[in-house]
């Protein structure tokens, strides 16, 4: 954790309880160790689209379809598109999104997002929500301006690697070197880039919201 423990099991002792599906869907991702968003950061996001209040959303990383739900159930959108490439997690994504009810506004394209972005119609969405592969977000990232229509949002989730990210990538497990140094990569190009305006926020395991100017 980034946030004293004690203090963040508080925080999500006063959220709200979710719809019941969403709750099911939590409770079995918890089951068969899914990672989904966090509560905290559920809150910080169901408060971003709020204020935002975005008709077309693109989402990097389906997984079973949880934080896609938990965003169409916080403003009216026109399309919620998002993205996966983990073939056992798909199948549960459509199923859940088949129970909920959303199949006319969500829209999951399977497949490498760096191969299906490039085909997709430049400046069309006014949120992101980037919760993929870590490794891949400075990858991404032109791809995903590119689709951005100016003054569209984007978040992007677990950024600090539960505090790893400050270490020396010589304290970091072998396996994690590499997210170690193409995260710090991805926080100093999404920082100092000329169209956007980015703040890190230390909540959950971190993230960016970043305005394209």
């Amino acid at each position: 954790m980034i946030v004293d423990e004690r203090i963040a099991t508080y925080i999500r002792s006063l959220e709200k309880p979710n719809s019941p599906l969403l709750e099911a869907i939590e409770e079995e991702a918890h089951i068969d160790k899914v990672p989904i968003i966090r509560k905290e950061m559920e809150s910080f996001l169901k408060v971003i689209l709020m204020m935002q209040k975005p008709k077309k959303i693109l989402e990097l990383g389906t997984a079973i379809g949880y934080s896609a739900l938990f965003m169409s159930e916080c403003v009216a959108l026109d399309e919620l598109v998002t993205i996966e490439n983990y073939e056992k997690r798909i199948p549960i994504a459509k199923e859940n999104f088949k129970k909920a009810g959303k199949e006319d506004v969500i829209k999951l394209l399977e497949g490498d997002a760096m191969e299906l972005m490039p085909t997709m119609e430049a400046e069309q969405f006014d949120f992101v929500f980037m919760d993929a592969a870590k490794a891949q977000y400075v990858y991404f990232l032109p791809e995903v301006l590119r689709l951005m229509k100016p003054g569209a949002v984007l978040v992007t989730d677990n950024i600090l690697q539960e505090g790893d990210l400050i270490e020396s990538r010589f304290t970091v497990k072998r396996r994690d070197r590499t997210i170690h140094k193409r995260m710090r990569e991805y926080l100093e190009v999404v920082k100092n880039h000329p169209e956007l305006e980015t703040s890190i926020v230390p909540i959950g395991d971190g993230i960016t919201i970043s305005v394209k100017k």
